[in-house]
């Protein structure tokens, strides 16, 4: 593509673009630092408890959960040895296909996350709910699903 074909953000683009980035960068940043201070759980710990917790086993094929966090093979594996290391989280093999595996959350990984999460909901309310309207909620909330189902449908 040419540098005429681009098309360039306009003044007000450019500025709610980078208000949203800077919004998010400060606001997973802060999150971040709290959950390692209060709780020892990384963000990416963090992520990867609360997508078990939510299903009802507290196991989730691997592909799915990396597909889930946008996370690449290498990064799951990773981060998933880390964490069963520390006892988190441990892999099993999947009995209906001998090349897949599950993670499944522990008790410890269980009251890990039964610690953090209160915490973590008191500085999401502190740090970003606190400071919008529900009128402002419910136009963000209808805003991100509609971005996401796009990307969804395209996940290049």
């Amino acid at each position: 593509m040419n540098d005429a074909a681009v098309p360039w953000l306009t003044p007000d683009e450019q500025h709610a673009w980078r208000s949203f980035v800077r919004l998010n960068e400060r606001l997973e940043g802060r999150l971040a630092r709290r959950l390692q201070t209060e709780s020892k759980l990384s963000a990416a710990d963090y992520a990867v408890l609360v997508n078990l917790t939510d299903v009802g086993d507290g196991r989730q094929r691997y592909q799915d959960l990396a597909r889930e966090l946008e996370w690449e093979k290498s990064r799951m594996s990773h981060h998933i040895a880390r964490m069963a290391g520390r006892g988190l989280v441990v892999r099993e093999d999947c009995p209906d296909d001998g090349r897949g595996a599950y993670v499944v959350i522990t008790a410890a990984g269980q009251a890990a996350i039964e610690t953090a999460a209160p915490r973590h909901v008191t500085a999401v309310r502190e740090l970003f709910l606190d400071h919008v309207t529900p009128a402002e909620l419910r136009l963000l909330a209808e805003m991100s699903e509609r971005i996401v189902q796009r990307m969804d449908e395209d996940p290049r």
